[in-house]
């Protein structure tokens, strides 16, 4: 098996069928490479289990009794799985024709990655945020904070079409070599959901292995803007991010963190 797609699930009954139907037109129209579906539902319900048995009796299902978090569902479809690549992708995308094969053949030119992101699309075709970025050292954070804050900029150039390699690309589409995850181990399941994917990018690179972005392929994401209108979805966020500090920054920047992200939320008015 060339590559294993996987999809964790919660309640999105509507927008999966659109993920899937995507898939299966795409795999059809593509020979020679060889692929696997996996939903992994975390405690769906609004029917999105039955929807994937009768519609697509193909996909491999895994259904959990309840919502146990980004990490840990996409941990089991890794474990399911058997191919050489492995493709997290959100469930609220939409994969065009051809991505899948361009992916792959990225994969296959560069042996030198442990993962591989790529251009992540709003439905009007514009970028979207976040497709990839730095270490979220206390340095980088602020300028970006300000950034956002001050002149309502991003400080990467979203559009770009420049191949390079970066220090982390979003979990939302992120292809990753079995090879190095039987290496730096699967994604950290102390992460509930955010920041597991720049988890998982660090260990890579720390372990020789690199990271690419490839804006030479997209997916639409449909979703992606919770976290902007969600007071919960910022407190996940925040913690999640103050766990990864915990897990690879000193006490120092622990407390920079901290003071940081009180002065943002006082900014912010939250």
């Amino acid at each position: 098996m060339d590559l294993s797609i996987i999809l964790v699930n919660w309640n999105t009954l509507e927008l999966l069928r659109r993920c899937l139907a995507s898939l299966q037109a795409q795999s059809a129209g593509e020979s020679g490479l060889a692929t696997d579906i996996w939903v992994i539902d975390n405690g769906s319900t609004d029917g999105s289990p039955d929807m994937v048995r009768r519609e697509f009796p193909g996909v491999h299902l895994v259904c959990n009794a309840a919502n146990l978090g980004f990490a840990q569902a996409n941990n089991q479809g890794i474990r399911g799985s058997q191919s050489r690549l492995v493709l997290l992708l959100n469930s609220d995308t939409v994969v065009p024709l051809g991505t899948l094969v361009v992916l792959v053949r990225f994969m296959d030119a560069h042996t030198e990655a442990g993962a591989c992101g790529l251009r992540l699309v709003r439905p009007d075709g514009s970028p979207q945020p976040y497709a990839f970025g730095q270490d979220p050292m206390p340095g980088y954070l602020l300028r970006r904070g300000l950034m956002r804050l001050l002149f309502h900029r991003s400080m990467h150039d979203w559009a770009t079409d420049q191949v390079g390699v970066t220090d982390w690309v979003s979990g939302a589409c992120l292809l990753l070599r079995r090879d190095a995850l039987d290496q730096v181990g699967l994604l950290d399941e102390k992460f509930f959901m955010y920041y597991e994917d720049n988890d998982l990018c660090l260990r890579l690179r720390r372990a020789g292995w690199k990271v690419f972005y490839n804006p030479q392929a997209s997916v639409v994401h449909l979703g992606g803007q919770s976290l902007q209108h969600s007071p919960r979805a910022q407190h996940v966020y925040q913690e999640s991010l103050r766990y990864f500090y915990a897990k690879h920054y000193g006490p120092a920047a622990q407390m920079l963190l901290g003071l940081g992200l009180r002065a943002y939320n006082a900014l912010r008015g939250t």
